[in-house]
């Protein structure tokens, strides 16, 4: 098969996809996806006590940073990525800490300028020099040399409890100090979709590397800057953002805001899916709690009439590039449910194109 008609297959079947996917669109991938029949009917209760998998979390990781990698790597997203003037570090206050855990807030209000895209977002946390006094003493099974830190996005509910998403996971060497930087792109942008009025909160979790109790205790040593509400050592956590400029480095079709309320041309339109929203979701997608799915829109000039004679029709916008998407979602098995990750083909549409009859695109 030649690499052009390659390239047609790949068209015929995102055209499928037509401007994108609706919900009913969307529940159905996700069933054909796991071989269900329908979404398993799953409580609120499902959800308590629920634990996940040092497996099943490393996983999701490993697929969210292949995801990111790759995203960044589009042309939608080509450019210089750029510090913001005056706003480089957001210094964050600490709201709670102890050993194994550290809740942080950050004041987003008029940090991102307009017209702009956050495209990459850094926390910063500084390890502090270990104190070999509360060192745990030496167990006779192989050593524990690093941490387990997780952040997570930490989403206030109406009904005054928290419901977090994890961000990021990494191993973090125990006998280092330093500044260890954590990649929570995925969090600010869940802040801006939430659109409510308030700070960003972020939850650190320090556990052990593997299971076991030695683990654990060898993970209650590592300490970072502010854990200790009395410290007043410099290094408080930091959040850097970078973002491009849509005016000079927009990804190429994307829809302009003034043409949305018009008829444009074929273009790419925001479009947030969020889980915690949906009903037949929020239960069953554990990660992550949402994701920019996007649109494709508008009209496209029409084909000259001795193409129609030849029994062409009229050309249209439809999907011509998608990537997939990684979650992370429970099971139903009897009485008990389980947590599994899966990566799904076509759920973000990168580009819009005008598709004739399914078989060119210009």
């Amino acid at each position: 098969m030649s690499v052009r008609l390659d390239w047609i297959v790949c068209v015929l079947c995102l055209a499928a996809t037509a401007s994108g996917l609706t919900q009913k669109e969307l529940k159905e991938a996700l069933l054909e996806k796991l071989g269900l029949s329908e979404v398993p009917k799953l409580q609120k209760r499902d959800l308590v006590n629920l634990v996940i998998p040092d497996h099943i979390r490393n996983k999701y990781i490993s697929m969210l940073r292949r995801h990111r990698v790759k995203r960044r790597a589009l042309p939608s997203l080509a450019g210089i990525l750029r510090g913001i003037p005056g706003n480089a570090d957001i210094a964050g206050e600490v709201l709670y800490s102890d050993t194994t855990r550290q809740n942080l807030v950050f004041d987003m209000e008029g940090r991102i300028p307009e017209n702009s895209e956050v495209t990459m977002a850094e926390l910063k946390l500084f390890k502090k020099p270990l104190d070999r006094t509360n060192m745990p003493t030496k167990q006779s099974h192989r050593p524990v040399t690093n941490a387990r830190v997780s952040v997570y996005w930490v989403q206030i509910q109406v009904d005054g409890t928290n419901r977090t998403s994890l961000i990021d996971s990494r191993l973090v060497p125990i006998m280092e100090s330093g500044w260890r930087n954590f990649d929570v792109t995925q969090a600010v942008h869940y802040w801006l979709k939430a659109k409510k009025t308030g700070p960003m909160l972020l939850e650190i979790w320090i556990e052990g590397e593997r299971l076991g109790s030695y683990a654990s205790e060898m993970a209650k040593v590592v300490r970072f800057t502010s854990q200790d509400p009395l410290d007043k050592a410099l290094g408080k956590p930091e959040l850097v953002l970078y973002t491009l400029n849509l005016e000079e480095y927009g990804g190429p079709g994307d829809c302009k805001e003034e043409t949305v309320t018009k008829k444009p041309m074929c273009c790419r339109q925001e479009h947030y899916i969020n889980f915690r929203e949906l009903t037949w979701t929020q239960y069953w997608i554990i990660e992550p709690a949402g994701y920019q799915a996007y649109l494709c829109m508008g009209g496209c000039v029409q084909a000259k009439s001795l193409l129609r004679h030849f029994g062409y029709g009229e050309r249209t916008c439809a999907v011509v590039e998608s990537s997939p998407l990684p979650m992370m979602y429970l099971v139903k098995k009897g009485n008990y449910t389980e947590i599994e990750v899966a990566e799904f083909p076509n759920m973000i549409i990168e580009k819009c194109g005008c598709v004739m009859d399914n078989i060119a695109v210009v």
